[in-house]
């Protein structure tokens, strides 16, 4: 008998008084938040949800997302946690394709209406027979969506105690939606055991505190945070500083408040931090706290890394990982060396080799497709056995990342198989082109992709974030890309903006630059 719910359920235990999560003034302890949960598992039961039903639930980083979600672990359902970018149309689809019995929403804001659009798609679910409406006031005692029930008016009454459902390892616990740039989103069906092993694992890969201070902003409803910031948070009995969405200047100013001594971030939130105009007093407060910097998500620039050494003065682990792998296959271990630029080796109970397009195992240095086999890897794609069948095959699940390896075991990824341009039968890896582009002094950030061209197939070009007053020019950077590339690769075109298209996980969206 395994059960994810026990995160919560030991801390609260243990460190029963202790701040589980911040959020502004707000400030509550594990055994507010475990006893939230234990209502929210109440309500379930009491509307007939229960072990292998599906809940969705569409929340920000806010205290409702760990009360949801442990309170669904906590009845035996599956927690099925919805991107908040999501529209009616989409948030109907992912409703439907889970076979969710309920939707906790959070309200949002005039910006971003999520509860609005939430109900929206709900109406349009047939078997979608609950949503609760988790409201922006506290203190809220009328729904402002016609129809909805509010959150802490269906806990009223029930019981604060609940014993967890005998769930076993295999059981799903979460249902982690995938991106969707081939095809409708597919849902990987994550474990009990699938979690709680990666969030044990997670554990030894990082220092460890007596109390354990981490910023929460890389968006909870994505594998990365849920794991590696929550559940590992959780893990530790640690506080978690939520941030909704990441502002670099907020960031600092929490990481300056709280004393936080954990940050995990994308590669566009660490170029965030190094381009804000942090006061030096603020550095310096930072600098004494900040223990651990880990990312993941996407290749950290070089450029970057060696930024946040030198502004910060903390070195950050890099590690990698799919929401199909719970998430984390791969990191740069703190008692091995150091590799700037590597994904570093598996992690334990965790095998990685390298492919070609029919399977057949590739030996040396690669390129090749990371393949990984282990205790991390999804059950499978949620109702789709022939996709499952085409990612997974005696047990190792392959990735479309394409790595090389050097001769102590240590990946290094050169890029996305599908961002991968062909120009003129050349094939150009965008993240080396990225990582050289970001060397020039007046570029800050750039993302290249493939565009369709007459006679070469696809044209390399570049998006490209200036610094600050730069002046260079579109002939002035093609001609310096020139002196660095060879022929077929340097980009010929490029377009200047003052932002880049990203998700609400930071990944810049090269899909809509295409």
């Amino acid at each position: 008998m395994l059960n994810l719910s026990v995160l919560l359920e030991d801390a609260a235990r243990e460190t029963p008084d202790r701040d589980a999560v911040v959020f502004g003034d707000i400030r509550l302890s594990y055994a507010f938040i475990d006893q939230v949960a234990n209502q929210v598992a109440n309500l379930l039961r009491s509307r007939g949800i229960g072990k292998g039903d599906k809940v969705a639930l569409s929340s920000p980083n806010l205290p409702y997302f760990p009360m949801v979600y442990f309170g669904a672990l906590k009845v035996g359902a599956v927690v099925v946690p919805l991107n908040v970018l999501l529209k009616p149309r989409e948030i109907a689809y992912h409703l439907t394709d889970s076979d969710a019995k309920a939707l906790f929403c959070f309200e949002g804001t005039p910006e971003l209406p999520l509860g609005e659009m939430g109900h929206a798609g709900f109406q349009e679910v047939e078997g979608c027979e609950h949503f609760f409406l988790m409201p922006a006031s506290l203190g809220a005692t009328e729904s402002p969506i016609e129809g909805a029930e509010l959150f802490w008016a269906a806990l009223g009454g029930q019981p604060n105690t609940f014993a967890p459902a005998l769930t076993e390892a295999t059981d799903t616990a979460v249902i982690i939606y995938t991106s969707g740039t081939t095809g409708q989103p597919k849902g990987a069906e994550l474990s009990h055991g699938n979690l709680m092993m990666n969030t044990m694992v997670d554990d030894t890969l990082f220092y460890r505190t007596l109390h354990d201070v981490s910023l929460v902003t890389l968006p909870l409803f994505h594998i990365f945070g849920q794991t590696c910031v929550m559940n590992v948070g959780f893990y530790r009995r640690g506080t978690l500083v939520m941030q909704p969405r990441f502002d670099a200047k907020q960031a600092v100013e929490l990481m300056v408040k709280e004393k936080v001594n954990i940050f995990a971030g994308v590669p566009t939130m660490y170029w965030g931090l190094l381009t804000d105009d942090t006061s030096a007093e603020d550095v310096k407060a930072i600098q004494e706290n900040l223990r651990v910097a880990v990312a993941g998500g996407a290749a950290l620039p070089m450029e970057v890394l060696k930024g946040v050494k030198e502004k910060f003065g903390v070195d950050v682990l890099e590690g990698y990982g799919l929401s199909e792998t719970s998430p984390v296959a791969s990191f740069n271990r703190p008692d091995r060396p150091q590799k700037p630029g590597s994904i570093g080796l598996p992690v334990w109970g965790v095998e990685m080799k390298l492919i070609d397009p029919d399977w057949n195992e590739i030996e040396g240095e690669g390129p090749g497709e990371i393949a990984i086999r282990g205790h991390n890897v999804m059950k499978g794609y949620y109702n789709r056995p022939e996709a499952t069948a085409e990612a997974i095959r005696d047990g190792w699940f392959r990735t479309g990342d394409v790595a090389r390896r050097d001769d102590e075991g240590y990946y290094y990824i050169i890029d996305r198989s599908k961002d991968m341009i062909i120009r003129g039968g050349y094939n150009v890896y965008p993240r080396e082109l990225e990582e050289v582009l970001m060397t020039h002094p007046e570029v800050s950030l750039a993302a290249v992709v493939g565009i369709e061209h007459p006679s070469h197939g696809e044209e390399i070009k570049a998006y490209v974030i200036r610094v600050p007053d730069a002046t260079v020019t579109e002939d002035e950077l093609v001609a310096w890309g020139k002196e660095q590339f060879a022929n077929y690769k340097y980009p010929r075109i490029v377009e200047f903006r003052d932002a880049l298209p990203m998700t609400a996980t930071g990944k810049i969206l090269k899909r809509e630059l295409r």
